[in-house]
């Protein structure tokens, strides 16, 4: 058996604005987000012949995490479900690109997010093995799946 990890690295634009936090990021502010997407699997096991020896095809991967992730999130804003509603509605009369989700939208809270949304488009011959999600050049946040067995 011979289980290798592969990385695959996006990036994307996301604003958020952190709701009840003392601080700066209590203020809609933006990240340009660096995401990598480790899997890990088999070599030897593989679908189809021509990719006998790839844990799996990088494009494969990539269509995965750009419709899951990329085009649901870059150059959007997010905000928490708690925001004053009237702020929301303020500001979806003027931009396009708003998502409202049920969690402090934290790094580490949007990794929980994407390691499911992932987990479940992967074929089944390959495993999450862990999320790094870098909001700047020096703070990031990881989702290992050995950690959350």
């Amino acid at each position: 058996m011979t289980e290798i990890r592969i990385t695959k690295i996006f990036h994307f634009e996301m604003a958020h604005a952190l709701i009840n936090y003392q601080g700066l990021c209590q203020n809609i502010h933006g990240h340009s987000y660096q995401l990598e997407v480790t899997v890990k699997g088999n070599i030897h096991y593989h679908e189809h012949t021509s990719k006998k020896g790839m844990v799996m095809d990088f494009s494969d991967l990539k269509d995965i995490v750009e419709n899951e992730i990329i085009k649901h999130y870059d150059h959007t804003l997010i905000l928490n479900t708690q925001t004053d509603p009237d702020l929301i509605q303020a500001l979806k009369k003027n931009y396009k690109n708003i998502s409202i989700v049920d969690y402090q939208p934290t790094s580490e809270q949007l990794l929980v997010d994407f390691a499911g949304k992932l987990q479940a488009k992967l074929p089944p011959y390959v495993s999450l093995y862990r999320l790094k999600l870098s909001e700047t050049q020096n703070s990031f946040a990881e989702w290992v799946a050995d950690d959350n067995k």
